[in-house]
């Protein structure tokens, strides 16, 4: 009888595990992409050697591995650290070479949405060369400005378009392309603390003479950045004092400007990349002059 009875227990202990394993199984399989992604936090960032492996990929466009001379992209996806699994939003995607290299760091089963603002009405004024708003310092000596007047733009696809077309890549599906003004970047399918990762790479300058409320889209991207995500923003220095009133003519932003700017909603400088700096660059023209790289740099913020 006692063995009989050990067994019984045996069994019953076995069908319990069973039940609770199965029902494990039934909640994974319910739970929430938020929940899902939240999971990949743990996941190690990438290796150099897989960064090479991804910048090495053979479907990726000539014009990209051009990008890549100047933009350097082994150290920018090394220091922004991205890992596979992520769900990250590219804000101001433009033709999508960063969002294309993040959707391949985050690999199938992450996602990587590019941010593009709905076109403008062709019929506007066209904007001012000078931010209207958000100098620091307007006592500080203005800069050489153009002589001759920018010729029309030609006629090119949209950022949607491009996106689109990037994401008809099998190694690049996870795309997906997102047309919603700057204030407020984020898609409704990814509510408050969904996303991993934010970038913003050499387009924050041109928020101000866009006359983008830049604080309201900062805040959005607070509210969406889970805690730890972070928001790295990469951009043309320019001098101290400009603040972001050379946006529009010189295509720089002051970074102690900017920087002010980001901690003011919430955010906390994590790390500052300085691969692209170049302190030769006298930073009062758009093109320096002699010939040499822009002086760039790269912030790294997280949301505590």
């Amino acid at each position: 009888m006692m063995l009989k009875t050990g067994r019984t227990r045996s069994n019953t202990k076995s069908v319990a595990m069973a039940v609770l394993a199965a029902a494990m199984l039934a909640l994974g399989a319910c739970a929430d992409p938020g929940t899902t992604a939240a999971m990949s936090s743990s996941a190690p960032t990438l290796a150099r050697e897989r960064i090479a492996e991804i910048l090495a990929t053979p479907d990726r466009s000539a014009a990209d591995r051009t990008n890549d001379i100047r933009r350097k992209p082994d150290q920018m996806l090394a220091f922004i650290g991205v890992r596979p699994g992520t769900v990250a939003l590219d804000l101001s995607a433009a033709g999508g070479y960063t969002t294309e290299l993040l959707a391949r760091a985050v690999g199938p089963n992450g996602r990587a949405y590019g941010q593009s603002a709905p076109p403008r009405d062709p019929n506007s004024p066209p904007r001012p060369a000078v931010a209207p708003k958000g100098n620091a310092n307007p006592t500080a000596p203005s800069a050489a400005q153009p002589t001759t007047p920018p010729a029309a733009p030609a006629v090119r696809r949209t950022s949607a378009q491009a996106l689109a077309e990037r994401a008809t890549k099998p190694t690049t599906a996870n795309i997906a392309a997102v047309v919603r003004p700057f204030e407020d970047p984020v898609p409704p399918e990814l509510a408050a603390g969904r996303i991993d990762l934010v970038t913003l790479i050499f387009n924050y300058h041109d928020l101000g003479h866009m006359d983008v409320d830049r604080d309201r889209m900062n805040k959005a991207v607070f509210a969406a950045l889970k805690s730890g995500g972070h928001y790295v923003i990469a951009d043309h220095a320019g001098r101290p004092g400009t603040g972001i009133s050379e946006s529009g003519t010189l295509h720089r932003i002051e970074e102690a400007f900017l920087r002010r700017e980001v901690e003011s909603i919430g955010f906390k400088l994590a790390d500052q990349g300085n691969f692209l700096r170049n302190p030769s660059d006298p930073r009062d023209k758009n093109t320096p002059d002699p010939p040499q790289p822009k002086d760039q740099f790269v912030l790294k913020f997280v949301k505590p």
